[in-house]
């Protein structure tokens, strides 16, 4: 608790245990990611063009919780190093949907073991119901803040 009792108690508040939570997540992925010459957001863009190919530099900066100038450079230094294309014009409208290549896929594939391990160790001490249950509050508090925003 704060000092002049005003303040939340960090020990007991879940926004500030995930916050924590999430940070911790972050750093181990770090440290997995960095040998293979990645951070989050690079492996996040891969994993999010792997699962939704063409996606745009807007969609992408959502997926991987960035800004949309952030993507922007860390695309074209993907596109440079040859992990993913863009057409040079957009097909359609102003967006220039972004595929992997076979590069950006190897590469994503050692970045996935490396980032499920990370998983694992953070799972292991939970059963399969805790699991589920844990999926469905984080799910659940989710829905909640995002329903304000409507």
């Amino acid at each position: 608790m704060s000092q002049d009792g005003a303040g939340i108690d960090l020990d007991t508040s879940l926004g500030y245990l995930l916050k924590e939570a999430s940070s911790a997540l972050r750093v181990a992925m770090e440290e997995v990611l960095r040998p293979l010459g990645m951070n989050v957001t690079h492996y996040s863009c891969l994993e999010l063009l792997a699962q939704r190919p063409g996606l745009s530099n807007s969609d992408l900066a959502r997926g991987a919780f960035v800004t949309r100038q952030t993507m922007n450079v860390l695309l074209q230094a993907l596109e440079r190093d040859g992990y993913v294309t863009r057409p040079a014009a957009a097909p359609v409208g102003k967006v220039l949907p972004t595929r992997l290549t076979p590069r950006g896929r190897r590469s994503l594939e050692k970045a996935t073991v490396a980032v499920r391990s990370v998983e694992v160790r953070m799972l292991a001490d939970m059963t399969d119901a805790e699991r589920s249950a844990a999926s469905r509050i984080l799910r659940s508090m989710i829905r909640s803040l995002r329903a304000d925003d409507a």
